[in-house]
């Protein structure tokens, strides 16, 4: 009973001890030693002020090649076929005999294509968006807008010359002319429902609305397309060629969007 003494516990040797001799000369607080951290949180690499986690994550190369690339090589394709009068021009020839049917459902749906009806809606949008973000003081409020509506502004600046380099026939529902390669209805349907859904998707509160209002342009744009040949208004590669040229816009809208203007957050 003489050897027992008042004080402090003392470390006794063994695991415990190297504990935390390694806990120590790791300089970390989290591990025994000196390897990297093993969860997905630790291994993550600190953002410019030291705080843990990753920025939010930016379209790298093969996203922008996808996005941008492929579209406006396929563009490029079905414009050397229609210049040329390749092969791909006799087959679209053929698709569009077999879809012609001109009614008055396929000329409305055509008409929901017209600047008069499309660019309005693109307008509420601007205008929501902008009073939205500059309500919740978001830097730049009026950046998305403007941009936006640049993207709208380019489809004629490139519609037109297009219409007048290939000077494509119309189908035979149509009167003697040309210039209707690439459809301007397409591309004004892709552009307006495009921009308008793009400013809008990161405001709705839940992920069943946004998947609502995706299926909405998807709708117009589909139906304004259909409506367009089978109408006859429009070959299918008019239409298709407005597509590529419409993603390759969006998309390069969207790569600015995220990485360059701030997003408010839903309330």
């Amino acid at each position: 009973m003489g050897d027992i003494r008042p004080g402090p516990p003392q470390l006794r040797p063994g695991r415990a001890s190297a504990h935390t001799n390694g806990a120590s000369g790791s300089g970390s607080p989290h591990r025994s030693d000196s390897r990297p951290p093993q969860t997905p949180r630790g291994a993550r690499p600190s953002d410019l002020i030291g705080r843990p986690g990753t920025t939010p994550p930016v379209p790298g190369r093969p996203t922008s090649f996808l996005l941008l690339g492929l579209p406006a090589l396929l563009f490029a394709l079905i414009t050397w076929q229609v210049v040329a009068d390749g092969p791909l021009v006799r087959l679209d020839e053929r698709v569009s005999r077999a879809l012609v049917h001109p009614d008055r459902a396929s000329e409305l749906l055509a008409d929901l294509g017209d600047v008069q009806v499309a660019v309005p809606v693109l307008a509420l949008a601007l205008a929501f968006v902008a009073w939205r973000s500059r309500r919740t003081g978001t830097d730049r409020w009026w950046l998305p807008a403007v941009a936006a509506a640049l993207v709208m502004a380019l489809v004629p600046a490139l519609i037109v010359p297009l219409k007048e380099l290939t000077a494509r026939h119309g189908t035979p529902v149509m009167p003697p002319g040309t210039g209707y390669y690439p459809s301007g209805h397409t591309a004004t349907a892709v552009i307006a429902y495009g921009c308008a859904t793009l400013l809008l998707l990161p405001r709705l509160r839940s992920a069943a609305a946004r998947r609502v209002l995706l299926a909405c342009c998807a709708a117009l744009v589909l139906g304004v397309s259909f409506g367009l040949v089978r109408r006859g208004y429009h070959w299918p590669l008019d239409v298709v060629a407005s597509w590529c040229l419409g993603a390759v816009l969006l998309s390069s809208l969207w790569l600015f969007l995220g990485r360059g203007t701030p997003g408010d957050e839903p309330e």
